[in-house]
């Protein structure tokens, strides 16, 4: 297995030895977990390297684990900034966590689907899982901390980090942020308790993730209850090292050897509000020469013959960029499904292609413009200018899960009606039903006190009535309802003078606006 992720480029640095990750990935179907802060509200482009490693040792028999850092998204990676992560606010890291819970989960069923499509169809051994470090950190106490992992821990290799040293010599560094590597080291003990034994992260983490395997295996030795679980399985796999493991991708990066994400502000989103599937087919179609055989190495399952065969097709016809079609194809059907890969590769034909013709540019949407996250909801889907007689496409018919609605829409109202103006049905009668059918539920953590924790729960509503819902509503501001297995609404909710400002609109505003229209004389 070891060759095969060095074969496609996954491999960038290994912690630990070389020949005992060899051995434990020949001898064992252990655990393997990547983790990702909930800091935007979407994944970008460059998480896809470590989830495709991730996913690569899945279809190949190994325990996949996504861990959601709800708890270390309030801390923040100190890594690569010279200053303190500004804060989000409570109620913006809450929507972000919901938001990327989803995604996470829709990508996990994606692979497999893509994955099948290629020929590696689900076996008994394909096991996944997603976790919330909230989960745990809720229930660990500060004596547990220090007890359990705080005296396996020198503050020499810690203060000698490269990260480290360059706060200390500008600004400083909170002791938030400097204990951000024992915080990480703490899930993967929670994760290795569990049989996950191997953690894979971006080139930038190696230092975590060393920190992280030494504070672990520091742990397991002095853990007596583990090392006795541990005896009792050591006939499986008994050859293979019971150390904690990792290795580290490669950073995807720009021409220029810029790394691409939020910080860097050059981040091509997954989420299709944010970047839609034609600006990511897009992007990846006009990846330089050198890039698209590596691209296609980390990013697709395609078989690596196969692309050889396509680079040499490039070599022989380059003005076809027959790999780069190939390669955006191959991602905006593993993010967005077979039909959106399609839609866009026929939407870039017809646009750029050599038979371009006045009614394919008719007929093409103008996708340059990315769906708005604000202002007017027809704007940015279709070009006014090409295709004026089109049907435009809203904020709730795009797929997009975040929306804004005016406070005297939701504060006070009945769930059903609620339900209506954010477009999960289409009446209110239609809320009603579904709500009586069970088929309704509302996202949070509820606890005696109508407060919410990090931790995401959805339970089903019990009925229309305000007082029931309004535990729910975060600090007046957030409200999330989902409706079946995908189908979510993250509910911003904003005052009536900025949303009428916005120019947005949704059923029930209408004649709300009527209602407080000034009348003529």
């Amino acid at each position: 297995m070891l060759s095969r992720l060095e074969e496609r480029g996954y491999i960038n640095q290994i912690v630990g030895d070389r020949g005992e990750l060899e051995t434990l990935l020949t001898e064992r179907r252990i655990g393997v977990y990547v983790g990702i802060d909930p800091t935007a509200a979407s994944m970008h482009v460059g998480h896809l390297i470590p989830f495709m490693a991730l996913s690569f040792m899945y279809i190949h028999g190994y325990s996949a684990r996504y861990l959601l850092g709800g708890f270390t998204a309030s801390i923040g990676d100190p890594i690569g900034r010279l200053t303190d992560r500004k804060q989000d606010k409570p109620e913006v890291r809450k929507a972000n966590m919901v938001a990327l819970h989803m995604q996470l989960k829709r990508f996990m069923d994606s692979v497999e689907r893509y994955a099948a499509r290629r020929g590696f169809i689900r076996e008994w051994a394909w096991r996944k899982a997603l976790h919330n470090n909230v989960h745990w950190w809720n229930k660990t106490s500060a004596r547990d901390f220090l007890s359990v992992l705080g005296r396996h821990i020198r503050l020499g290799p810690m203060l000698g980090r490269d990260t480290v040293k360059t706060r200390l010599d500008g600004n400083g560094m909170s002791f938030a942020e400097f204990s951000y590597p024992l915080v990480q080291a703490w899930d993967w003990w929670e994760l290795y308790k569990g049989g996950v034994q191997l953690q894979i992260g971006g080139a930038d983490q190696f230092g975590n993730i060393l920190a992280g395997a030494e504070a672990v295996k520091s742990i397991a030795k002095s853990d007596h209850p583990f090392q006795v679980e541990l005896s009792r399985e050591s006939k499986i796999g008994g050859r293979a090292t019971n150390d904690p493991l990792g290795f580290t991708v490669p950073l995807l990066t720009t021409a220029a050897g810029e790394k691409f994400g939020k910080s860097a502000g050059n981040a091509v989103w997954l989420d299709e509000s944010m970047t839609s599937p034609f600006e990511l087919y897009q992007f990846l179609v006009r990846s330089a020469d050198a890039d698209v055989d590596k691209f296609l190495r980390l990013l697709t399952f395609v078989p690596m013959p196969e692309i050889k065969s396509l680079m040499e097709q490039h070599q022989l016809d380059s003005s076809k960029r027959i790999p780069h079609h190939r390669l955006a194809k191959e991602i905006v059907e593993l993010i967005h499904g077979l039909g959106a890969a399609d839609k866009a590769e026929t939407e870039h034909r017809g646009m750029y292609g050599k038979a371009v013709t006045i009614n394919s540019i008719l007929k093409t949407p103008d996708a340059h413009t990315k769906p708005p996250l604000d202002g007017n909801p027809n704007e940015g889907f279709i070009n006014p200018q090409t295709n004026k007689h089109a049907q435009p496409l809203t904020r709730e018919t795009s797929g997009s899960p975040h929306i804004k609605l005016p406070r005297s829409l939701v504060i006070g109202q009945p769930l059903s009606r609620i339900c209506c103006s954010a477009g999960l049905v289409s009446s209110k009668s239609e809320g009603q039903r579904l709500i009586n059918a069970g088929g309704l539920y509302i996202g949070g953590n509820s606890d005696a006190k109508g407060g919410m924790d990090d931790a995401l729960n959805f339970a089903p509503a019990k009925s229309s009535d305000w007082q029931l819902l309004e535990k729910y509503v975060m600090d007046e501001k957030l409200l999330i309802l989902r409706v079946g297995k995908w189908r979510l609404k993250i509910i911003d909710i904003v005052s009536d003078e900025e949303y009428a400002e916005s120019g947005l609109t949704c059923p029930g505003w209408e004649k709300s606006e009527e209602a407080t229209a000034p009348k003529n004389e």
